[in-house]
């Protein structure tokens, strides 16, 4: 097992109401199984705004409690490695970084693709793109046309207060046409309602998580004050979680991450809850590079992923990535699923170590 802190610049800076960054820092999880090699990556941030993990945070309880409980040992799937973490509570970023590395060299062990090993169906995937909490109204509508042109099926504008419903207003009029939703990371509370609902007469396809990061309550309230359909993002953290939001009519739309929920496992079984009761899902990103940019691939391929996702090009994020081939959005908005073993990208190891920032590596 290695483990490595990367570094990776942005193209450009990427402003949530949870800050800028600048830089993407993610810890890598390298497993060499009998022969065969898997790769998972940790979407854990450098600081706590997203979730409670960071990437030290990740990094600490890879190396002292999970790595060491499964080293040396014999898994056959998944289900097996997440039973034998069982007794880690928590810490579901750094435990999906290892579930996603182990499932990359099962898949290829068998010779097959990820996403044909997860149940996936589709050839390729509708791509839509995030965009980060821009200076101006104006400067906002610049981005969105040059990646509406590009072919992207949907654009998710970040939103906080302040800058929201002029910012909405002048993307919906320049692209009357066009797929939008709105992300706010839970930059508001109850009391904003009635602002809220001034967002429904742009027809948007969502408003992504507008409040609280742990709460299904509140936002069965402003659900049913709300056109507009509501997601759940940072609510969700298990299956369970999402079953109780469906129970309580909290939202209408699941965003699914698979280092939220604690691995591609657990994603699945979120997946098959929602479709089973109609609720459409869709694959959200975390500035993955094309590590974790293809297990979202593959698990977007799955039937109930019938909305874009946050999936897109690799090149629309860093200078050089550290795997290869790239991800590239199609003219019709969409990406290719790869049909290679395991997740189809393989790791520049030469550009991975100018971007290392450390490493470790525990032997059986």
């Amino acid at each position: 097992m290695e483990l490595r802190l990367i570094a990776l610049p942005l193209l450009h800076p990427f402003e949530t109401s949870f800050g800028v960054e600048a830089e993407k820092h993610c810890v890598l999880v390298r497993l060499d199984c009998e022969g065969v090699t898997g790769w998972g990556e940790c979407v854990a941030m450098n600081g706590p705004w997203y979730s409670e993990e960071t990437t030290g945070t990740a990094w600490h309880i890879l190396t002292q409690f999970i790595l060491p409980h499964v080293l040396g040992r014999d898994f056959d799937s998944a289900q097996e490695l997440q039973g034998r973490l069982a007794r880690v509570r928590g810490n579901k970023m750094a435990r999906a970084a290892l579930e996603g590395a182990f499932l990359d060299a099962l898949a290829r062990s068998r010779d097959r693709s990820l996403a044909h090993f997860l149940g996936g169906e589709g050839t390729e995937i509708e791509s839509g793109v995030s965009i980060g909490i821009q200076s101006s109204p104006e400067a906002l509508v610049a981005i969105v046309e040059r990646e509406l042109a590009t072919g992207y099926r949907r654009a998710k504008l970040k939103i906080k207060p302040g800058s929201d419903i002029e910012f909405v207003r002048a993307v919906r009029l320049a692209f009357p046409e066009a797929q939008l939703m709105v992300d706010a990371n839970s930059a508001y509370t109850l009391e904003d309602a009635e602002h809220l609902r001034s967002l429904d007469v742009f027809g948007l396809t969502m408003i992504e998580q507008p409040l609280g990061h742990d709460d299904i309550v509140d936002h069965a309230t402003l659900s049913a004050r709300v056109q507009t359909p509501i997601c759940l993002d940072e609510s969700i953290h298990s299956a369970q979680d999402a079953r109780h939001a469906l129970e309580l009519a909290s939202c209408r739309i699941i965003n699914i991450k698979a280092g939220r929920v604690g691995g591609l496992t657990e994603a699945i079984r979120i997946h098959d809850i929602c479709r089973n009761r109609g609720v459409p899902v869709w694959c959200g990103g975390m500035l993955e590079t094309n590590i974790g940019r293809a297990h979202n691939v593959a698990l977007a391929s799955l039937p109930g992923f019938t909305l874009p996702g946050d999936i897109s090009a690799s090149e629309r994020y860093f200078v050089e990535d550290i795997a290869y081939p790239n991800f590239r959005v199609s003219s019709r908005g969409t990406l290719a699923v790869p049909t290679t073993p395991g997740t189809g990208v393989e790791v520049d190891e030469q550009r991975l170590e100018r971007v290392t920032l450390r490493r470790t590596e525990l032997v059986a």
